[in-house]
């Protein structure tokens, strides 16, 4: 059956100028924050030294630009109440040279159809402005008014004329996060230029002209990201990238703190992305995001910027100039860092206990008294039990520990194999390696470590496995973070923490607030800007806990579980450090026990195996 119009056919006609101009809004007003771009960008192409912003009930109630620019006169504030007027190309040759931020002339148009809007302006010289009032699209009112310098607009009720468009807004809280982004995005951009922003009636910041990026950056990021940065500026063939890249042990689960410009325009470019990717390949986990701002300078011909409404996405006449350009900026100031830093390695001991350093006032309350201390090493633990046993003590036998103490505040439960007797006179120390229960393969025999690194398994079957200690003991302290959380135990503290806030810390901290409290924190906001931690997680250390809250809020993770994963990773043994037996023992028999074990929490395989067939094929002794 041939498919029928819906609708009777219409003779084709030219739109209605409001319905072209609500079309056009549809393009470049997608919600609050696009329409405060459109606005300062405007004042930024008036030459305006500052910039004042102002929104209410996350902009969709009302947004107010006001700049010292150098304004308008009656006639040109009409026309550029009109589609397609402009004053920033007048010619098509000036396409491919377009210096300024917009040149469509569509957005104040396109912003009045769909809600009420006030321009006055005033010329510089001028001794009285003017203003003009729209609501809907239709002029309602126009006259004098006063103004002491540049332009001011205020856009109220956004979407007033299409409330379907309300729907797709989120919460005012996040619409005026977006405005706020946006605000600061162009800032970045404009460093001569002061910025302030309010809303709701509360100055958000004030930014002054003349500051340099950091300093910019450090109002929005919290210390944790801003003071790591590292500067880059590289250039080849008229093609030069510079700015700022964080380092990579600063690195977080989201790539929102990834900023490209290019010619000054902040623009989303999947080939810019991808190059400061690679620049920081092989120093990141699959899942972790840098931070950088990169601004890309190319001759104006270089560039083509007119391909997107909102002008967000650019094209490039030489992708794989820019590619090289952008990642090799990067890379040097990554490799000059790396050559200058000191190493960092801490002892094995340390790792498996967790980070814990010398008590202090805030440390948690004391054990009990009939807890016994703890042991580096298995044959510590042995040898100073018979000696007390030796002394008549009084203490009851006791089991063996399911590890050592080093390991044993994070190790999963499991049942480590016990040792044979103690070295004979002459004898070799240590002793033959006992057997494993059932890794796969059947039981398993230790053999040793290879590059300080890999722990070698023989299985009873022949086969030969290596396992990554650090991926084997990330996937261990992941299961203990998975485990504490569906126990919300805590630990209380004897005196508790404030840790300050940076505002950007604070707002993130709001996002994660119950996932902590679940975890086993105990918080609390004593003022908005201040963190009080009255209990943290037994799995912790006080000096572990404030790290993993500092992580957490400079928004190094999405959520919990991937803060849990950036946890293990710092919390880990490393590669390259080296492991007593008893260690590698303990550390085994933990892995042994938790779930998906195969992989760590980023993913990548905890332990290869070659079986006896595997590596007859490997020495070419069968096809």
């Amino acid at each position: 059956m041939p498919h029928q119009p819906a609708a009777p056919r219409r003779p084709i006609q030219v739109l209605p100028p409001e319905l072209q101009n609500q079309i056009a809004a549809g393009e470049v007003v997608e919600r609050p924050a696009s329409v405060l771009k459109e606005l300062v960008e405007n004042s930024l192409d008036a030459w305006a030294t500052q910039v004042d912003v102002s929104i209410d009930q996350g902009g969709q109630g009302s947004i107010t630009v006001t700049d010292d620019g150098f304004g308008m006169d009656p006639a040109e504030m009409a026309l550029a109440l009109t589609r397609h007027a402009t004053s920033k190309i007048a010619d098509v040759r000036e396409l491919e040279s377009i210096a300024s931020f917009g040149f469509r002339g569509e957005a104040l148009p396109s912003i009045a159809s769909v809600s009420r809007l006030t321009l006055t302006s005033i010329p510089r010289g001028a001794a009285e402005g003017f203003c003009i009032e729209v609501d809907s699209g239709r002029e309602v009112a126009r006259g004098p008014a006063a103004l002491r310098a540049g332009t001011r607009i205020e856009v109220r009720d956004l979407f007033v004329s299409v409330p379907a468009r309300l729907k797709f807004l989120k919460s005012p809280a996040t619409e005026a996060r977006r405005c706020q982004d946006a605000l600061f995005r162009l800032a970045l951009a404009r460093l001569d230029v002061g910025l302030r922003l309010a809303s709701g009636g509360r100055e958000v910041f004030a930014l002054r002209p003349g500051q340099t990026l950091a300093e910019r950056l450090a109002v929005a990021w919290p210390p944790a990201v801003t003071a790591a940065l590292l500067p880059f500026d590289f250039a080849r063939d008229d093609c030069r990238a510079h700015g700022l890249a964080g380092d990579p042990q600063a690195a977080q689960g989201r790539a929102d703190r990834i900023l490209l410009y290019v010619n000054g325009r902040a623009v989303q470019d999947r080939l810019m992305l991808r190059a400061v990717r690679e620049a920081y390949s092989g120093r990141l986990l699959a899942r972790e995001y840098p931070q950088a701002v990169v601004f890309l300078e190319l001759p104006p011909g270089a560039t083509d910027v007119n391909v997107h409404p909102a002008k967000t996405e650019v094209r490039f006449r030489d992708e794989s100039l820019v590619f090289s350009v952008v990642r090799r900026a990067i890379a040097s100031a990554l490799e000059r860092h790396m050559d200058g830093a000191p190493g960092s390695g801490t002892g094995v001991r340390e790792a498996l206990r967790g980070g814990a350093g010398a008590p202090d006032a805030h440390d948690a309350l004391p054990p009990r008294a009939d807890a016994r201390p703890g042991f580096d090493t298995w044959r510590e633990y042995t040898r100073t039990v018979a000696r007390e046993e030796r002394l008549g003590f009084g203490l009851p036998p006791r089991p063996a520990p399911a590890a050592p103490a080093a390991a044993r505040d994070f190790a999963a439960p499991g049942r480590l194999a016990e040792p044979g007797p103690g070295p004979r006179p002459g004898a070799p120390d240590p002793a033959p390696a006992p057997a494993l229960d059932d890794l796969g393969g059947g039981p398993a025999t230790y053999l040793g470590q290879l590059a300080d690194t890999y722990l070698i398994l023989r299985h009873h079957d022949g086969t030969l496995s290596l396992v990554d200690q650090h991926a084997a003991h990330e996937r261990v302290l992941y299961h203990s973070f998975e485990r504490a959380q569906t126990r919300g135990d805590a630990q209380p503290l004897a005196v508790p923490l404030d840790l300050p806030l940076h505002p950007a810390e604070a707002a993130r901290l709001d996002e994660l607030w119950e996932g902590l409290r679940t975890l086993g924190f105990g918080l609390e906001r004593p003022a908005p800007e201040l963190l009080r931690v009255a209990a943290i997680p037994p799995l912790l250390t006080v000096a572990r806990a404030k790290d993993y809250l500092r992580a957490a809020v400079s928004g190094q993770s999405r959520d919990v579980r991937d803060l849990w994963a950036l946890m293990s990773c710092k919390a880990a043994i490393k590669a390259g450090q080296a492991l007593a037996r008893d260690e590698a023992l303990a550390l085994l028999e933990a892995w042994r026990a938790v779930p998906g074990r195969d992989y760590c929490p980023h993913g990548r395989p905890v332990r290869i195996a070659w079986t006896p067939a595997d590596l007859e094929r490997l020495f070419k002794r069968k096809a």
